[in-house]
């Protein structure tokens, strides 16, 4: 698969973004929470689709975890959430739908993908639900985030000239 260079520096670009904001982190319950990695993934989703927000996701769940800055549970809520919003954005094109992928995927899904990490692999004492609220205070918080982004973007235009520029790249 070909990907070009324009998405594959934005992606990067994004990856370093998250890895730099991973000291914003607000501790919810048993986990740490990064409300940027969720508006990295909405910006991600609509900008350079679901390959590259996977691949963000993931590059930056792995750099933060080498750095001690993240937990394994980084890794299937923010790549669920990364592949479902940008999937949804992929087939409506609407952005309110996106923010209810991000939401869904890893507020709902990657909470409860959380619960195998941590009982199995992590060690700790869980239920399959143990996540599902911290991760959707998380994502919400990160999704507004995004939401205001994407309005302020709209609104000065940019939106278009920055969808146009990735996809001729």
């Amino acid at each position: 698969m070909k990907i070009a260079v324009k998405k594959t520096a934005a992606a990067a670009m994004l990856t370093a973004l998250t890895v730099a904001m991973s000291g914003f982190a607000v501790p919810i319950g048993a986990s740490r929470c990064y409300p940027v990695q969720h508006l990295v993934n909405v910006v991600c989703a609509v900008f350079l689709g679901p390959v590259c927000g996977v691949m963000t996701a993931f590059s930056a769940s792995l750099i933060r975890n080498l750095m001690g800055t993240g937990s394994l549970l980084a890794f299937p809520g923010s790549m669920v959430g990364a592949f479902l919003c940008a999937m949804v954005y992929k087939k409506t094109g609407r952005l309110w739908l996106t923010y209810l992928g991000e939401m869904t995927g890893t507020g709902i899904l990657g909470g409860m993908l959380c619960f195998p990490v941590a009982t199995l692999i992590m060690g700790r004492e869980a239920a399959l639900f143990t996540y599902v609220i911290p991760f959707l205070m998380s994502t919400a918080c990160g999704t507004v985030m995004a939401a205001i982004l994407m309005g302020a973007l709209e609104k000065s235009h940019a939106f278009d000239y920055l969808k146009n520029i990735l996809e001729a790249g």
